[in-house]
């Protein structure tokens, strides 16, 4: 393991006594204009300007199969559903996540290796890439809980360390995504101001969280302000297809109270550059499962 280096001045404080918008200080495309890469110029301009981009098919049918098959055999095996890695919904006891996939299984390593996913990681951050997160998610239907609007950037920073918005997120649908079954929503452009959300961090916050949001969740005022300038998109699509999105958009998802489950796997790419160093606004870090402390790139 890599040992996070001292902690660097706070360009985005957050968890104080008030709520605070504060202008992005960094890029969000970090490699020079016109570097090749499997992202064309045009899209990776729309990903600058809107904080996102959709992929309609960026693995075939025959792989979704394969990933699917990954999936099920995970979240069914004893021992995986007795591993910390793995969250379950309060009332259910189902299933929701299962962290650090790439370690646990060879073909999820294999497609966080694949060039069209890391490929492009490189290529919006401008670097070699580690794996801050990965994760399945399950959603199966008639009633899985949604997520509440948030920014991953203000948590990665508040507890896990991450000094700097050079970290980027695909989300790669194993099932179809509706409009009805809680699918993941973004407001366009709201990458371009953090939200110091109020609130001190509770200790080992994550233990809730990861099954229920408390700390880190913006005012219903500001999230009024936020939708008023950005508006909201929705996101649906094939099994197979992907959405890239930026560490600091708002988004969020709703429940899942349809009969038609949604499951998709979900992949956190940091720069080597970005390093985690010590957290911004926790007492501790949270498990190495959870926010990696291991800084190897991606070969």
């Amino acid at each position: 393991m890599t040992l996070a280096p001292e902690r660097t001045i706070d360009l985005y404080p957050t968890r104080g006594a008030t709520e605070v918008a504060i202008e992005r200080q960094d890029p969000v495309v970090w490699s020079p204009q016109g570097t090749p890469g499997p992202i064309e110029s045009q899209d990776l301009a729309d990903y600058e300007r809107d904080g996102f981009l959709a992929i309609d098919r960026l693995i075939t049918p025959d792989e979704v199969s394969v990933y699917r098959g990954e999936l099920e055999r995970l979240i069914s095996d004893p021992e995986i559903r007795k591993n910390p890695r793995s969250i379950v919904e309060p009332a259910s006891q189902e299933i929701r996540s299962v962290f650090e996939v790439h370690k646990l299984s060879e073909i999820f390593a294999g497609l966080v290796r694949d060039p069209r996913v890391v490929g492009r990681a490189r290529q919006i951050l401008g670097s070699d890439v580690y794996v801050h997160q990965s994760r399945i998610n399950v959603k199966p239907g008639f009633g899985a809980k949604g997520f509440y609007w948030h920014s991953d950037f203000e948590t990665w920073h508040a507890e896990d360390g991450l000094p700097n918005m050079r970290t980027v997120s695909v989300s790669i649908a194993l099932t179809e995504n509706l409009a009805t079954n809680g699918g993941l929503m973004i407001m366009p452009g709201s990458h371009r101001t953090f939200l110091g959300c109020a609130g001190e961090t509770p200790k080992d916050n994550y233990k809730k969280s990861l099954q229920m949001q408390d700390a880190g969740i913006p005012s219903d005022e500001m999230l009024s302000r936020f939708s008023a300038d950005h508006g909201i998109q929705l996101f649906t699509g094939a099994a197979g297809s992907a959405t890239w999105f930026d560490c600091n958009c708002m988004h969020g998802s709703g429940d899942n109270i349809t009969p038609y489950p949604r499951s998709n796997v979900f992949i956190v790419f940091n720069s080597v550059e970005n390093a985690a160093v010590e957290p911004f606004a926790a007492p501790r870090g949270r498990p190495d499962y959870i926010g990696a402390r291991d800084f190897q790139p991606v070969r």
